[in-house]
């Protein structure tokens, strides 16, 4: 039987399309990041918060991100990526029906068992729709394939109102160090550099303190709020790895997107 799969949208657009180039620009962007936010506990970030533009003007800020989660030190089993749908209404959560997400690198099969638990909450929906042309989860999924490998994914589509929602589906699914949150959002849109750093400083310091951003501050608002309402569930600790925008990577500095890179640790437990 034959599987159903989302095509990549973005390939060539947002980031390379062939094999050879994502695969030597997503490990080039880890490599440099990685020797700007070593941990030097040796902590692996249970989740993360990462921005979700083209590859010429987010990516390093990603990479941030996915560097805190490279020094694996137990089998991953499911990455759950949540972000914002930009082009299809969702009221709350909308999970895809296919089988997988291909990739230039190679498919990521959809975790249906986390799927199907997701379903059980009200506010969850299968919707391809919501996932067919949205870049704030497709463009995450590179980094997700060079660090974990083809690890199973459950991509979720979150909507204004799915804060909550998604809070329980994390608590359902978050069992043991074999899961990984990634949660796509981008900051300030559209204000001068120098604004949109004064902005970006004031939600960073915000999303430390496990405080949801204002919908006006980051595209994908509730996202984090589900993250965040799961990070004071249990205790997790918020640390600020990169913030800039576009004007810094790859813009204008008149109009520009703010990007923050976080990692979300489990607490070090006392020997």
């Amino acid at each position: 039987m034959s599987r159903a799969i989302r095509e990549p949208a973005l390939a060539g657009q947002f980031y390379p399309g062939d094999r050879g180039e994502l695969q030597s620009a997503v490990e080039a962007l880890l490599d440099e990041a990685s020797s700007r936010v070593a941990d030097a506990s040796g902590r692996t970030a249970k989740a993360i918060i990462a921005p979700h533009a083209g590859f010429q003007y987010s990516g390093p800020i990603a990479a941030s991100a996915y560097a805190t989660m490279r020094p694996l030190t137990a089998p991953v089993q499911l990455v759950l990526l949540a972000g914002p749908s930009h082009f299809h209404h969702v009221h709350a959560l909308a999970v895809p029906g296919v089988d997988a997400f291909d990739t230039p690198l190679g498919a990521l099969t959809i975790a249906d068992d986390a799927r199907r638990r997701a379903l059980e909450f009200a506010g969850v929906v299968v919707d391809d729709a919501a996932h067919a042309q949205e870049q704030s989860l497709e463009v995450h999924l590179p980094f997700v394939f060079s660090v974990f490998g083809d690890v199973p994914v459950l991509p979720v589509a979150v909507g204004r109102g799915g804060g909550g929602v998604l809070a329980e589906v994390l608590e359902a699914l978050w069992g043991d160090n074999s899961m990984r949150v990634v949660i796509s959002t981008d900051l300030s849109h559209q204000v001068g550099a120098p604004l949109a750093r004064q902005l970006d400083a004031r939600t960073a310091a915000s999303i430390c303190r496990l405080e949801p951003p204002a919908h006006e501050m980051a595209c994908g608002a509730a996202a984090v709020a589900g993250m965040l309402a799961a990070a004071r569930q249990h205790a997790l600790e918020v640390e600020l790895l990169d913030l800039r925008n576009s004007a810094d990577t790859a813009g204008e500095a008149h109009r520009v997107v703010g990007y923050g890179a976080f990692a979300l640790f489990e607490p070090l437990t006392s020997s």
